[in-house]
């Protein structure tokens, strides 16, 4: 069962496939390209565990799965438990799914991350209401709730990061520099979140890196850090990749003993892990770690960098059979979204690469001509995407260079 139909669900349907596996495809209504590709669908809510449950059970599967989202990580669990399958448990799907739930068990197990605040949305909503005929009728009016904000946080230093815990593609997540922004940035986690409180957490300044990883029977199989291409909007949104990463070798050793840490922490196991770095003050912090294969090309990251087809490797463990990560290959390899700047319908789209070019491992477009698009501020509003690999690291990110320069999507703008 694959939980997921969309643009990073696809290629993991298709590998299933491939491998002559019956795969079910379950996910809510919609334009969604994975529902061409399942041999069974279901229009279900992928957050709804209890009806997956059911048809899981009804449907005797021997797996399940899902790549590049949270949504669904919760319902692994689920079902993982209940059925005794091969993959996290509802434990650890509940933390991998909660930055609140995960910035505790941190704090418990003594990994390295940022100072943070639960802040009840109960409480806060309590203040906006007490004076909302008043005080918030205009931005000069939001003092009280702004004070006691400022009584909530008190002891962290600025930046500060405001958090939906439950959220994943940089969705109600907002960078707030000084008090004047916490009005708008608490509207943005109210509007993005299901639960009764977020967080807000210091923001370190440094370098941002993620890294790919797989735990399997308790044993950390491989750890690849790589670097992240970043779109600043209200906070920074990953729109490629590419590794090796240049880390000193103290640092990335720094990053394994945390990264281990989390990982028991969390009790995560028999997953994929998509891990979230911050390099500040030389040293390694911890921002968050998902329970499954990161999204923005990194699994075809690890593909190309390994020498293996990593889905199948996903698949494979969610069967629960053995898996080899083992490899001597090192190959260095780009990712990167194509992003529109503007809302609006696309015109035009040209792609003068040359489709024999060996370097260029994949081109996707996720719409058509006289498709609507959004204006790129979180990862749902990609495009598509771009691959490459070369010898060296220098020369994949100069071919990736020259690919985006061969592409040009045009788009009206209503």
């Amino acid at each position: 069962m694959v939980l997921g139909a969309g643009v990073y669900q696809v290629p993991l349907i298709k590998q299933a496939k491939s491998m002559g596996i019956e795969t079910l495809v379950v996910s809510v209504p919609g334009n969604y390209p994975g529902f061409a590709f399942g041999d069974k669908i279901y229009y279900e809510d992928t957050r709804d565990y209890e009806k997956i449950l059911e048809i899981a059970r009804n449907e005797q599967i021997d797996g399940i799965v899902t790549t590049g989202t949270d949504v669904a990580v919760v319902t692994i669990g689920k079902v993982c438990d209940a059925l005794g399958l091969s993959g996290l448990s509802f434990e650890a799907g509940k933390t991998a799914t909660d930055k609140m739930l995960m910035k505790q068990k941190y704090e418990e197990y003594g990994v390295r991350t940022a100072r943070y605040r639960r802040i009840s949305l109960m409480g806060a909503e309590k203040e906006k209401q007490q004076d909302s005929h008043s005080r918030f009728e205009n931005q000069d009016k939001d003092s009280k709730f702004i004070e006691y904000l400022e009584k909530e946080l008190e002891g962290l230093q600025f930046p500060l990061i405001f958090k939906a815990v439950d959220t994943s593609g940089s969705r109600g997540i907002v960078k707030a520099e000084d008090s004047s922004k916490f009005v708008e940035a608490y509207r943005a986690v109210r509007e993005n979140t299901r639960k009764d409180y977020f967080i807000v957490e210091e923001f370190l300044e440094g370098e941002e890196f993620g890294a790919q990883s797989f735990v399997c029977r308790g044993e950390v199989q491989f750890i690849l850090p790589h670097g992240d291409y970043v779109f600043q909007g209200d906070t920074g949104v990953p729109i490629g990749h590419w590794a090796p990463y240049e880390l000193e070798q103290s640092v990335i050793e720094d990053a394994k003993e945390q990264l281990q840490k989390a990982v028991k922490a969390m009790g995560l196991d028999n997953c994929a892990l998509n891990a979230d770095f911050i390099l500040s003050g030389g040293k390694p912090y911890v921002l968050e770690i998902g329970g499954r294969a990161g999204a923005t090309c990194l699994t075809e990251l690890v593909s190309l960098y390994y020498g293996y087809n990593y889905y199948e490797k996903i698949i494979q463990a969610a069967l629960g059979l053995p898996v080899d990560f083992a490899s001597e290959k090192a190959c260095p390899n780009v990712g990167m979204l194509l992003r529109s700047e503007n809302t609006g319908v696309i015109q035009e789209i040209v792609n003068r690469n040359d489709r024999e070019d060996k370097q260029i491992v994949e081109i996707q477009f996720d719409y058509q001509v006289g498709d609507e698009v959004q204006a790129f501020r979180v990862g749902p509003h990609r495009i598509g995407h771009v691959v490459v690999q070369a010898d060296t690291l220098e020369e994949a990110k100069h071919k990736m260079e020259e690919a985006l320069g061969n592409i040009e999507v045009w788009v009206s703008i209503p």
